[in-house]
Formats: C-alpha cells, structure tokens, sequence
C-alpha cells in the first residue's frame, strides 16, 4: 500500500485484499480474547472538524487494542483553526506522532496534509470521500454473502461521499453498482466519469430506485441531509421522498438481498423502521467492522 490512504481510487486490488485478510483475522483475534500489541508505543493523532460518533470511538478504541494511545485533536484548539499553514502542522505532527486521522470538510485539506507529512494520514471523512466506511461495507458484504465478486449494489438515496466512495470502489472491484440519485443530486461528476471508465462490471445511474435494486444482492442508502447542508433540509426531505428504502423497494431486490447503512440514520426519512430492523438489516455489524477494519489499516500503515 501507499503511505496514506485518501481514496479508494488510490488501491489496488491486491491492497483491498489484504485489508479485508487482516481485518478478519484481528476480528477473530479479539472474539478469541487474544491480545495482539503490534502498535505499543505509538500515537495516532486524530484531527476533527466534523462531530463523529462512529469514526472517533472505532479509530480511539482500535488503536488502544493494538497496544497504541489515540489523541483527541480539535481543529479549533489548534493553531491550525488560526491560521496555521497546513504544510507547516503536517510537519510539526510527522515529529510528534506515528499516524494521523482526519475527519474535516475538504478533501484537498487531507491531500495537502498528507503531502506535507512524513507519518501516514488516514481520510477519517471529508465531503467527497468516506474510504474507511466503504472498505468496512465491502467487508461486511464478504461476511454475509463470501464475496463481492459479481453482486450487485445498489445505493439510493444523495450522491455524496459515501456514493463517491462506492464508486471508486467500483472502479477496483469486480462488483456491479447502480445508483438511483434525483436529478441535481447526482455523484461528484468527474468521480462518476472516471469511475464508470474504469468500472470492470459496470456503473449505472438511475432516476428510478425500483430501476437501480431490481435483482440487487444490497441495498444501501445514507442520511439525506448531510453534515453542513442542515439551511437544506426542508427541500431534500420533499425531494427525497421517493428514494426511501423500505419494504416495498425491497421487494424489487432479490429475497435475499442485505440491507446497509452507514448511520447516523433518520428512520422515517431514508430508510423504514421496518427495513433499518428487519430480518434482512446488517447494520450493526456494518457498525462494528469499522473498528476490525480501521485496525487493519492502522497496523498496516502505521
């Protein structure tokens, strides 16, 4: 692997296959109750613009069971909320800490970060790319199904991070995705481009969610109302109205077909109770690999 991992884009097929190798295995480790320490001694810093509650436990937690100390770092106590040239913080923290994690709003910020650092630098999220979530939903998928190799997954819902993230994925995997976004709400557009160039099994973008999940092995969708888009709110939630999933768009799907989501989620609004509890829900063990999954990045990059 490279020494940062910033968009799925960026692995290859034999990187995915050694995460997802050791993320198994650690996952297994820590079911058995072995302790397995490979990080004693170093510190994952952990820089944070946007609130998280799934990314900071996963990443505080992992690096603590891999033998390491995670420190909490908030852009608005540092002097990077100041003013601080981010060239110069990624080089003061390549001689203070041994990996770095970023959850903030801007994708060239994380570029610049890791250009700069001489430490690895984990995209904990930024407005164009989820990478951790998704190479979590890849693994949760093998668990239930033994493998990605031609399944179909379908996402419906906003063309955001998470669905650019898929996206790259797509472009690495041999896995079919379709998506169903309304009209101005589309994936970042050359995302899509290069993404449906480079997709061995094929990208489809649909208007129609009942185009986008027929003969579907997963459905999934995210929150409407992203993180520093709440003045949109009222119009997306009219918008979006035909793109929850629930029982009736499951029903176009095949019978066996996982439900996911990456949470926080809004039942009522993109997904049914019904679905988000149903028999055909994995979302808490889509929850829980994030941790099995960001341990295996960590102790492969760090």
């Amino acid at each position: 692997m490279k020494k940062d991992l910033l968009r799925l884009s960026d692995l290859e097929r034999a990187d995915f296959d050694l995460i997802f190798q050791k993320a198994k295995h650690l996952k297994q480790m820590q079911k058995d109750g072995i302790e397995h320490t490979p990080l004693k001694g170093k510190t994952l810093g952990m820089v944070f613009d946007k609130s998280s509650t799934r990314t900071r436990i996963s990443f505080e937690v992992g690096i603590f069971q891999l033998g390491g100390v995670a420190l909490f770092l908030s852009s608005r106590d540092m002097q990077l909320g100041r003013g601080e040239e981010i060239a110069d913080t990624a080089k003061i923290m390549s001689r203070y800490l041994n990996g770095i994690m970023i959850r903030t709003y801007s994708q060239a910020l994380v570029e610049e970060f890791a250009l700069n650092a001489t430490i690895p630098v984990i995209n904990g999220l930024t407005d164009l790319f989820h990478p951790c979530q998704i190479l979590s939903d890849l693994f949760t998928i093998m668990e239930y199904k033994g493998m990605f190799e031609g399944l179909k997954v379908s996402y419906i819902g906003d063309g955001n991070n998470v669905a650019n993230s898929w996206i790259n994925a797509a472009s690495k995997l041999p896995f079919h995705l379709t998506l169903a976004c309304p009209e101005h709400y589309e994936p970042d557009a050359e995302v899509l481009k290069t993404g449906k160039r480079q997709a061995i099994k094929g990208i489809d973008v649909y208007r129609d969610p009942g185009d986008a999940v027929k003969d579907a092995d997963c459905v999934y969708t995210d929150v409407w109302v992203s993180m520093g888009q709440e003045s949109e709110k009222e119009a997306r939630s009219r918008i979006f109205i035909p793109y929850q999933v629930n029982s009736d768009l499951l029903r176009q799907a095949k019978n066996d077909a996982i439900v996911m989501h990456c949470l926080p989620a809004h039942r009522g609004e993109e997904i049914s109770a019904e679905a988000m509890n149903g028999p055909q829900s994995v979302v808490w063990d889509q929850a829980e690999n994030r941790l099995h999954v960001q341990k295996a990045i960590m102790e492969i990059l760090m």
